[in-house]
């Protein structure tokens, strides 16, 4: 990749990603995705960096996005060298796992179980609503006065993965539980930190006593609780009667036909880490910004509630299915994933052989970003693409309308294999908060700060909502 305005971009990123040496701070991050936009739109759709000697590509916008994803997705499916990762998991798994026979048969039968637990199925959705139900208890608990909401949505979204991973569910309170949620918090914000960033590009510190070993010792609490439940499913597990996930990869081990495939106590572990922290940080993320959006626009929040009202009536709780009769709802909750850009570069791709691209040699294993933010944002692909506004998801008729470049759960052979599942929370635990309540800001002192902080996700400062109960539920 030696053209002259890949050279010349190198060397403008040189000159501004050490400018203000490594610092952490969120405007600095924030800061780093705009230099993304602006490099963008003076060298175009396809551009390199360089930090050291790591070569990152970056690719922008919807039409070479999808390029990359789908129409040459096979051959960007591999995952490249990130030394902090492949340290924690061993380079095994299901979403960070390097491509090959092994990954595609880890995926395979991880899609495989999930739907046999009912993911996209009814059962799942009764098991949604439930914890809704735990969900609307715990806001009418704090409706008295102002609270942050992130807590309790983080418990509700964890809970769903956590009884089909686990086979069960946690009491909000739990302070062991929490403590796990917050270790999952800690370590998506500490592994792209500049402390793992310095791990990854000068190998001779590694095993130096630095800030980067706080990375190590939260994801070993991590893998010791999750060494915990395998070892009290061992223990329980009935042969034929596999209750969860764990159960079922406990059977598929045994299985003479899966020697070499990878399944074993190690890959277990990685595989209920991918699915636990997936299942858990994007989706709670993702609520989180649907209640501050709500509050920063209640018109679109009162809205939302007449439909979701006149189409309910005297019932008490929506189907999944019931979204195709709610296309303005249905728009604002695509509208809260494509503004909030959760997954702002989505997870790193990467050729798995030599790839020509828009005029470049990409090298076998090199790291490509796909700028999902751009595509979001693409004026080609668009209405409204600068600002929140449910149009965007809506025709002339007031029809629901998702337009090919909505791509919040990725696209291609390593897109999201949990998306289903995530739509289905979305949905549901949104509707029965706007059913039970009014969200609205405290303070009319000042408006809402939806400015996100940029980092593995994008997320906002924490704010707390007040609450206005609107019906029995």
């Amino acid at each position: 990749m030696g053209e002259a305005d890949m050279r010349e971009a190198e060397g403008h990123s040189g000159s501004t990603s050490h400018s203000n040496g490594f610092s952490s701070s969120p405007s600095a991050r924030i800061l780093t995705l705009a230099i993304l936009f602006q490099m963008a739109q003076t060298y175009g759709p396809v551009f390199s960096l360089y930090m050291a000697e790591t070569h990152m590509v970056f690719v922008n916008g919807f039409s070479s996005v999808k390029e990359v994803l789908v129409t040459k997705g096979t051959q960007f499916a591999g995952r490249p060298i990130v030394p902090v990762i492949d340290y924690i998991t061993n380079m095994k798994g299901i979403i960070l796992t390097h491509y090959g026979q092994e990954w595609k048969e880890q995926r395979k039968f991880a899609l495989s179980v999930l739907r046999n637990l009912g993911l996209g199925k009814r059962s799942m959705e009764e098991r949604i609503l439930e914890e809704a139900t735990y969900l609307i208890q715990a806001f009418k608990e704090n409706a008295s006065v102002p609270f942050d909401p992130y807590d309790v949505l983080d418990s509700a979204v964890t809970n769903i993965i956590s009884t089909l991973v686990f086979g069960k569910r946690f009491e909000y309170e739990d302070g062991s539980f929490r403590n796990i949620l917050e270790l999952i918090h800690q370590g998506a914000k500490l592994i792209i930190s500049p402390w793992s960033m310095l791990f990854n590009t000068v190998p001779f510190v590694r095993r130096l006593p630095l800030p980067h070993q706080m990375i190590f010792k939260r994801a070993e609490k991590l893998f010791a609780f999750y060494a915990r439940e395998v070892e009290e499913h061992k223990a329980t597990h009935v042969c034929g009667q596999p209750r969860d996930f764990i159960d079922r990869y406990l059977e598929e081990m045994r299985k003479p036909e899966n020697k070499g495939l990878g399944f074993e106590d190690s890959t277990l572990l990685v595989a209920v880490s991918d699915l636990f922290v997936a299942g858990s940080e994007t989706t709670a993320r993702t609520l989180q910004w649907a209640l501050l959006y709500m509050v920063a626009f209640p018109e679109i929040q009162e809205k939302c509630q007449k439909e979701i009202d006149t189409f309910l009536g005297e019932n008490t709780c929506l189907k999944y299915e019931d979204r195709e009769k709610l296309p303005f709802t249905n728009a604002v909750i695509h509208e809260i994933q494509r503004f909030s850009n959760v997954l702002p570069l989505g997870v790193v791709h990467a050729p798995i052989k030599d790839v020509q691209f828009h005029g470049y040699t990409i090298p076998k294993g090199t790291m490509v970003f796909t700028n999902l933010v751009s595509v979001h944002h693409d004026k080609t692909q668009w209405k409204y693409p600068c600002e929140f506004n449910p149009s965007n998801f809506l025709n002339d008729e007031g029809d629901f309308l998702k337009p090919e470049a909505f791509m919040p759960f990725s696209a291609g052979p390593r897109m999201c294999l949990g998306e289903n599942l995530a739509r289905m929370e979305l949905f549901l635990f949104f509707t029965s908060i706007l059913r039970s309540f009014q969200v609205f800001w405290p303070d009319q002192s000042k408006a809402p700060d939806l400015t996100p902080n940029f980092g593995l996700t994008q997320f906002p400062n924490h704010f707390k909502v007040a609450l206005k109960c609107r019906q029995q539920t």
